[in-house]
């Protein structure tokens, strides 16, 4: 087992990129120093620095060393500020992943219940890729992922896909464009400008499947993996634009567009994705029973029933 704080003394080298400089900081002889990091390198049964000149630089694993070194001592901060500035009690904190693909708005209308419950909560967002997201799951850095779909084939990572709900779409653009496609509605989408979401989105297969099945051929003058900016372009009137239908009146006013039309047969989808098979963690509990309630609704408010053969999702 790794000597943590054989690992601190190498982590102050490696900021400092110097033992002499460490040495200094750490109020230690340079002797005590060096012993110690030789210590850990036969710990490890790999080199952490090569000498260059007077000058120490990182090997390949001592830079990997350092990557997880800086994430230890980080958490370590962390938890000295939760403990001094929380005399009275600490929160329960919740880490959660939330994939760049997902709106804005939706994660929001998501993760709010998790503020909701008696016990005080302290929620810490983290955006990105769902790959670097799963990643981080896996090694127990965020309790949960929301995502537009499940776990991706190919991603080895061991996880549980929770389904949170599903939802239609629909398309928006600025009055003027509008106007001229209501009609002939979704057919009238030929030949129009369109802002496509990117190829990392679970929607996009979803759209192009369903334009196929009609014969719809849109102008595709962009493409974007961020929600946020696709809308920013269709609010400067670059071409029309989707978003989940429960957040239609958001859009709209957020971004000064008006819907034209909406789909219930392409769905958009959202999952929460957890080391857990039976989720525990109760902040956790609280966003999968609201986004069940919220999301598993028709186009008229009424609940629908699971698409997994008639099941409430587990």
């Amino acid at each position: 087992m790794i000597n943590y704080k054989h690992l601190h003394y190498f982590w102050v080298v490696a900021k400092e990129g110097s033992i002499a400089r460490a040495s200094e900081r750490l109020h230690l002889t340079p002797q005590t120093i060096s012993g110690q990091l030789s210590l850990l390198e036969d710990n490890l049964g790999e080199a952490l620095f090569t000498r260059v000149g007077r000058s120490l630089e990182l090997t390949e694993t001592g830079r990997l060393a350092l990557s997880y070194a800086d994430e230890i001592f980080s958490l370590g901060g962390e938890l000295e500020e939760m403990v001094r500035s929380l005399p009275g009690g600490r929160p329960l904190l919740f880490k959660v992943g939330v994939a760049d693909v997902v709106p804005k708005s939706i994660a929001y209308r998501l993760l709010a219940p998790a503020l909701q419950l008696q016990e005080q909560v302290r929620i810490v967002c983290r955006e990105g890729a769902i790959d670097a997201l799963l990643a981080e799951l896996a090694v127990h850095h965020v309790d949960l992922v929301i995502a537009d779909g499940p776990i991706p084939p190919g991603v080895n990572v061991r996880g549980f896909n929770h389904p949170l709900g599903d939802c239609g779409i629909t398309f928006f653009a600025l009055p003027d464009l509008a106007r001229r496609l209501r009609k002939g509605f979704p057919h009238s989408l030929s030949g129009a400008p369109f802002l496509m979401p990117g190829e990392s989105t679970v929607v996009r297969g979803h759209l192009l499947q369903w334009f196929d099945k009609l014969h719809i051929h849109p102008h595709i003058v962009g493409e974007f993996d961020d929600s946020a900016l696709m809308k920013a372009f269709g609010r400067a009137g670059a071409g029309v634009f989707v978003a989940p239908t429960p957040i239609a009146d958001e859009v709209e006013k957020q971004y000064d567009v008006v819907p034209l039309g909406q789909t219930e047969e392409v769905r958009e989808q959202f999952y929460a994705i957890s080391v857990e098979r039976k989720i525990s963690h109760p902040a956790v509990s609280a966003i999968t029973t609201v986004a069940r309630e919220w999301l598993f609704r028709d186009s008229n408010g009424n609940q629908r029933r699971s698409k997994r053969r008639g099941r409430k999702p587990s």
